[in-house]
Parts: structure tokens; C-alpha cells; sequence
């Protein structure tokens, strides 16, 4: 009945269906606040890619990005906090080790208490308690005991010791030995080094995995991956097309070598300088050359162009060889043909550059 309501009133009137429109249209607020939350969850998505790798520049771009967005929310979604709990957890880590950074209003609470208190609250949203987050607890816990110890702060190490830990039988052996560390105040013994700052990492890594397959559904992620995909901007795209240009190179060498191969064998048989085959109807057709590099045909236009056999007894020149040598460094062993179109040979063939390298590696052994 609503529906045919508004339909009758458009009909009714010029202007009404109009004014219509406009009243059921959603006002620059609300499409603000769902492009902020698309938003939000890209950066969340982000920041968890790049959590832990070096250098940090593109973590720490999107931490940026991610802290805008949570502060311009005037209310998070209940939908959304689980990630907005993991970006902030993920910053404090980050930073956890420099004690000069506060995010806090109360100074004396390290990167790391704060990003516990966000462990906290990622915890109770949690169906279940695993034990990797059990693991992770303890070890920003312990992790927290160090950094002070580390930084000479045995005192504050002290203190916080006494609220980190619970007088429950569970915690009574770990909180003796961090306490007997503390007094000894050595920061280096085996038990921190078993509990180090990069498992700490790891463990995150493998909950930030778990947490990106339960939020699979990034609209603007999949937008994104689309428009890469139908532009043929993708990984999987550009790496079919290194392989389709390594393939070509291949085709091009294989048929390089049995040209000049029948070539050799044509000629030693008819003395014929270009050679020619009989197809299976009969005809005659000169076999075509294939297209050398530009290098090559320049040396051959130096030097005047030899058979198959002179350039295979042709001895290779110091120069060659560092030339071979200097594009193996920027291609890499095996990109022959790039090799010898870079570099200055003398009428050399991407075959002969690869025996080379061989010999030149048996060489350098011996």
C-alpha cells in the first residue's frame, strides 16, 4: 500500500513526484557516514597487510589514514569496532618498544599497557578464547616487563609486574621468575629471549590472518580487485606476460639455433650460401633468417657477416666477456636474450652467451 501510495502521488501532480524523490533521497550525512565506513575497513585492511614488514612507511601512511577515520566518527558500529580494536592494537605494538610515545592521556601508561587494554576488548568480542590469544596475552604481558627492564626502568618493571599478573596458581611461576629477573635486573636472560618482541609479532600476524578470512567482504577491496582485473592491471596479469615474453624469446632462440644449424648442414652439403628446403608439395622456399638484436645486426654491419661455423670458432674477447658478465648482474642468469640485446657482443647468439657463462663459471671454480 506504501508503495502504491507514492506511486499515486507522483502521477498526481507535476511537482509532487518531485518532492517526492527528494524526501525519500538520503541526505549527504548518512552516504558520508557508509563511504566512511567502506573507507575505514580498507584502511583497517591495509594496516594489517603491512603490520611488521620493513621498511614501515606504508604501515605507518595507513595508520594515518585509519586514526582520521576513527576519530571522524562520531559513533563507531557495533559491526566495526572488533576492526577499529585491531588498529589500534596494531599501532601500539608497533611503537611498543619507544616509551617516549604516549596514546594515552595518562603518561605513565606505555605503548604497550595500552595496547593490552585493546587486547582486552578484542578478547571479550571473541565467541571463545583460543589458545592463541591466550599466547598473545601473556606475551605482551611479559613483553611489558622487558621494555622497562630494557630501557634501565627496573623500578616501574616492578610496579607494573604487580597488576600484570594475578595471585592465581596459573601465574604464581611466571610471575616468581619475572620477579627474581627484575631484582637480578638482567633484561637479556634466556626465559625474555623465549618470549621475545618478534614472536610477539608472529602471534599477531597469525590472528590478523584470521581476522581478514572472517572479513573477507571489503566492498571497496573487491571494487578495487575488480577494476585491476578488467584492466589487466593484476599481478596474475603482468606475470602471464613476462612469461608469454620469456616464452617468445625461448621460440625465438630454438628457432635461432635450427635455422643456423640446417644452415650449416645446407651448406656443407651444396655450398649453396642461401640455403633453401623442399616442402612436401614440392615447391621451393628460402629459409629466412631470423631477426637478430639490434647489437647484432650492427656487428655484423662492422664486421661483415660470417656462417654459423666462424662465429662458433670465434674466440671471445676480454670486453665480451665483461659485457656478458654485466648483464648477467642486471638481468640475471638465463635472460639471455635481454643480455645480448643490451650488451655489445660481436655477432654472438643468445646461445653462445649462456655456453659462455658456463665455461666462465667452470673456469672461476677451478
Amino acid at each position: 500500500m506504501a508503495e502504491g501510495g507514492r506511486s499515486s502521488s507522483r502521477e498526481a501532480g507535476g511537482g509532487g513526484g518531485d518532492c517526492g524523490d527528494r524526501l525519500l533521497s538520503p541526505s549527504p550525512a548518512e552516504v558520508e557516514a557508509v563511504a566512511a565506513g567502506w573507507m575505514l575497513e580498507f584502511a583497517c585492511s591495509s594496516l594489517c597487510r603491512h603490520f611488521g614488514e620493513a621498511p614501515e612507511a606504508d604501515f605507518w601512511r595507513w595508520s594515518a589514514v585509519a586514526e582520521a577515520l576513527i576519530k571522524g566518527h562520531s559513533k563507531i558500529p557495533t559491526h566495526q569496532k572488533k576492526m577499529v580494536h585491531l588498529c589500534q592494537l596494531l599501532i601500539r605494538i608497533v611503537k611498543g618498544k619507544k616509551l617516549g610515545c604516549y596514546f594515552e592521556n595518562d603518561r605513565r601508561i606505555s605503548p604497550l599497557e595500552a595496547a593490552l587494554s585493546f587486547w582486552t576488548l578484542l578478547e571479550r568480542e571473541e565467541l571463545k578464547l583460543e589458545k592463541l590469544h591466550e599466547d598473545i596475552r601473556r606475551l605482551i604481558q611479559i613483553q611489558i616487563v622487558a621494555v622497562y627492564m630494557e630501557n634501565g626502568y627496573f623500578k616501574e618493571a616492578a610496579e607494573v609486574l604487580e597488576w600484570l599478573f594475578t595471585d592465581s596458581e596459573s601465574d604464581k611461576s611466571l610471575r616468581m621468575k619475572l620477579a627474581t629477573i627484575i631484582k637480578n635486573k638482567d633484561p637479556y636472560v634466556p626465559l625474555l629471549r623465549s618470549f621475545s618482541y618478534d614472536l610477539l609479532k608472529s602471534k599477531i600476524k597469525s590472528y590478523i590472518e584470521l581476522f581478514r578470512e572472517e572479513n573477507e567482504t571489503n566492498f571497496l577491496m573487491q571494487a578495487a580487485t575488480k577494476q585491476v582485473e578488467s584492466e589487466g592491471l593484476g599481478a596474475t596479469a603482468l606475470q602471464n606476460r613476462t612469461v608469454n615474453v620469456e616464452n617468445d624469446e625461448n621460440n625465438l632462440e630454438t628457432k635461432q639455433r635450427s635455422v643456423i644449424e640446417q644452415q650449416h648442414i645446407t651448406n656443407q652439403s651444396t655450398g649453396d650460401i642461401n640455403p633453401t628446403v623442399r616442402c612436401h608439395s614440392g615447391q621451393k622456399h628460402r629459409v629466412r633468417r631470423p631477426l637478430q638484436s639490434l647489437n647484432s645486426l650492427q656487428n655484423r654491419e662492422q664486421h661483415g657477416d660470417t656462417s654459423a661455423c666462424g662465429r662458433r670458432r670465434k674466440r671471445w674477447t676480454s670486453k665480451e666477456d665483461w659485457e656478458l658478465k654485466s648483464g648477467v648482474r642486471a638481468f640475471g642468469v638465463g635472460n639471455w636474450a635481454k643480455i645480448l640485446v643490451h650488451g655489445d657482443f660481436n655477432n654472438r647468439t643468445s646461445v653462445m652467451l649462456k655456453d659462455r657463462w658456463r665455461t666462465l663459471c667452470r673456469t672461476e671454480r677451478a
